[in-house]
């Protein structure tokens, strides 16, 4: 919101709850259309619990890689196309039926993929979850920061940042729960269902966004939610900002055009608006090539070779990833009004590039010392019992774990009964294997192979996900949140979370057959590289939005920026000169 009494960059974390718990009706809006950062959260992490299930009972998912990643990445696709159509809807009809058509969306393919009967019907069902979270994604944390004051503008977005990393760890937890239940995945994609059928009901008592309202002549409206947000004695304020920024806005739009496709066409004419894009893609953008989504999608999966065979074990451990991305949402609450958006990136990058370098190498020597394959052992299950690539091999006795369990073998390797580190068998990867394998007390491999590493590996992923959740997890949807003119908010927003999800698409679709093409180890080595990449480009293209005015925003990009040898960035309009330097 434009105007305040307070100025904004003496914002902190206290600052949010102090204002919340004088105004609660600021938190109800807030956590109601935050709502829908849990469902996106949901989404992506009760997927990579329901895969492993999902292909014990679907014979063709368990043999086909991509079968696995179009499952998965559908939901993505859906993602896209909903981002799109909903920056036009957030601009044409309001942020709030925005969010109630997503909240139908994903419920509806929440029920489709409860009832699914084939792969078909899930991949259904998750083009409609996708378009409800591509919706929501680019919704909620314009909603929010259009209905919060500017000094706990940042904070109260990064509580959407929050639901969706508390939706993951929700996601894991009903994993866990339903691992014993009868029809198990069904329940963990069915129960989707419930968040958004809650914020639905929630999103039908709330306002639309005051902002909006200004937009389309609803002035006695915006007035009255206005009234509810902020002290009295700052309302008139807020009043006249927010008419002097309509009707300056409506003065321009005669000669650009009002249509999406005029906007569109105007954007690169535009200096403010060309420049946020900038900014507000390459964010987008960085978020998903530093790979998160291949944590978050395929977490259990990554666990499993990292060494630890059992399902149930691997959802266990990737609970601890997803509770560390909780947390680190809440770090970046509290910080993110204090030290600024650009310069909580700059540092979360640098801890994820280290962290995928340091994982790089532990894969690599996990599969230089992985158990190698034992003749004798291999025979003991019969001849029949045998890898077939493996009796066939020119150099069998070069074979260990790693060459049995690769996708060109088609077999799986049965751990030693004395020792799981010690040589063991190369066998067929069928269901009749499998158990003669674990009747005799051992531990059955098909995504990787008993390591001394797994612990290390478990620990860097999460050391990588507090890398990742206060900087990058988080701040992205704030910048693109406050870094637009009102007039292209909608659009501008929609096209960086298109970004964003076709980002998220090329990774997760991709994810798998890397592994399989480079190994683990050769994977987070490109995303190393990606990440760094990635930290050039917000280093030379992002500024600083921390505490700013919407209209200081536009006033900043109209001056253009240039970084300094520094991990802040200057707004002439900040009183932090010494982080930031607009040229």
């Amino acid at each position: 919101m434009e105007g305040g009494v307070t100025k904004p960059d003496k914002t902190e974390f206290t600052e949010c709850w102090r204002t919340s718990w004088k105004k609660p009706y600021i938190m109800r809006l807030a956590f109601s259309a935050g709502i829908g950062g849990l469902l996106f959260g949901y989404d992506t992490g009760v997927i990579s619990g329901a895969l492993l299930y999902i292909r014990d009972d679907f014979k063709s998912v368990e043999k086909h890689t991509w079968l696995q990643e179009t499952i998965v990445s559908t939901a993505v696709a859906g993602a896209i196309a909903g981002a799109a159509f909903g920056g036009w809807m957030n601009d044409k009809y309001g942020r709030k039926k925005s969010i109630l058509l997503a909240d139908v969306l994903f419920f509806i393919g929440a029920i489709i993929m409860a009832a699914s009967v084939g792969p078909w019907m899930i991949i259904l069902g998750r083009v409609f979850v996708g378009l409800g979270v591509g919706m929501a994604s680019m919704t909620a944390p314009l909603y929010i920061s259009e209905a919060s004051p500017a000094r706990i503008r940042g904070a109260l977005v990064s509580t959407n940042g929050l639901l969706i990393t508390g939706g993951q760890f929700l996601a894991y937890l009903i994993n866990l729960a339903f691992t014993k239940a009868p029809g198990t995945w069904r329940w963990m994609l069915g129960v989707a269902a419930v968040p958004a059928l809650v914020q639905f009901i929630l999103m039908l008592s709330l306002p639309e966004s005051p902002r909006w309202l200004y937009r389309h002549d609803k002035v006695k409206e915006a007035r009255v939610i206005l009234e509810k947000i902020y002290p009295e004695i700052e309302v008139e304020e807020e009043m006249k900002a927010l008419k002097s920024s309509v009707e300056a806005e409506k003065a321009d739009e005669g000669s650009l055009g009002n249509g999406l496709f005029a906007k569109l066409k105007n954007i690169w004419g535009n200096d403010v608006v060309r420049r946020g894009l900038y900014a507000g893609i390459t964010v987008q953008v960085a978020q998903q090539f530093v790979g998160i989504n291949t944590v978050m999608y395929y977490s259990p999966t990554i666990v499993q070779q990292a060494g630890f065979a059992s399902n149930k074990t691997a959802l266990a451990l990737s609970l601890i990833t997803s509770g560390l991305n909780a947390v680190g949402s809440v770090v970046s609450m509290a910080f993110v009004d204090r030290f600024g958006r650009r310069r909580l990136m700059i540092i979360s990058m640098f801890g994820i590039i280290t962290c995928l370098i340091a994982l790089s190498v532990l894969f690599h020597e996990a599969s230089s010392h992985a158990p190698r394959v034992s003749g004798v052992e291999s025979v003991g299950f019969g001849g029949n019992a045998t890898c077939q690539s493996f009796s066939r091999a020119p150099q069998p006795m070069s074979w260990n774990c790693m060459t049995c369990v690769s996708p060109s073998s088609h077999c799986a390797f049965c751990a030693s009964g004395d020792s799981k580190y010690h040589p063991g068998a190369c066998l067929a990867a069928t269901d009749e294997i499998r158990a003669m394998c674990r009747g005799e007390k051992r531990t059955w491999y098909t995504k990787g192979c008993p390591s001394k590493f797994g612990f290390f590996t478990v620990m860097l992923l999460g050391m990588y996900i507090i890398s990742y959740s206060p900087g990058m997890g988080t701040v992205p949807w704030i910048v693109n949140s406050e870094i637009y003119p009102l007039r292209y908010r909608g659009i501008g927003g929609g096209i960086a979370a298109v970004s964003n999800w076709v980002s998220n698409l090329i990774v997760s679709e991709t994810f798998l057959t890397l592994t399989e093409t480079l190994g683990s180890a050769g994977t987070f080595l490109l995303f190393a590289g990606f990440s760094t990449i990635g930290l050039i480009a917000i280093y030379f293209v992002v500024p600083e939005t921390k505490g700013l005015q919407f209209e200081e925003v536009e006033k900043m990009l109209e001056k253009g920026f240039r970084p300094r040898l520094c991990c802040g960035s200057s707004s002439s309009s900040s009183s932090e000169k010494d982080d930031d330097d607009l040229k």
